[in-house]
């Protein structure tokens, strides 16, 4: 089977570089929220006895906990946008770069302590998801069966 990529796959690669420099851009502010927190390595999250004495502890345990979730959901963003793209090069991109700028806005609302607050980005970055990992179903039925 030889692969061919088509027309527009570029587009694909920009948009998961996209996703890569988010995920860098997360990593620098779990620095600043940790230094600013006081929370020591390799301490992972702040405990109950910090979150009462230190308002920025919590703030730290929403920045990190935005870091983490990004890394729970980055696979299932990769492996489906790279599928779709197989077909769907254009939509793959742009579904990709939605959920981009889906996890900014989680980002910003989540880092301000208030969890409630990662709410539209959270929705956003779902509906993309659910987009990718569908489309990208679709498209191996396709190649697989058709």
């Amino acid at each position: 089977m030889t692969l061919v990529l088509p027309d527009g796959y570029q587009y694909v690669a920009a948009s998961l570089l996209s996703a890569a420099w988010v995920i860098v851009w997360q990593i620098v502010r779990i620095g600043s929220a940790r230094k600013a927190a006081g929370i020591p390595y390799p301490q992972l999250y702040a405990e109950n006895a910090q979150l009462k004495e230190n308002p920025a502890a919590l703030r730290y345990n929403c920045v990190q906990r935005c870091h983490q979730n990004t890394l729970e959901n980055i696979p299932l963003i990769l492996i489906s946008t790279l599928i779709t793209g197989l077909k769907y090069p254009h939509f793959a991109a742009t579904t990709s770069f939605f959920w981009v700028l889906a996890r900014i806005a989680y980002t910003i609302g989540y880092s301000t302590g208030v969890p409630e607050k990662r709410g539209a980005g959270n929705a956003g970055g779902l509906i993309a998801l659910l987009g990718l990992l569908v489309t990208a179903t679709v498209t191996i039925v396709q190649v697989c069966f058709f």
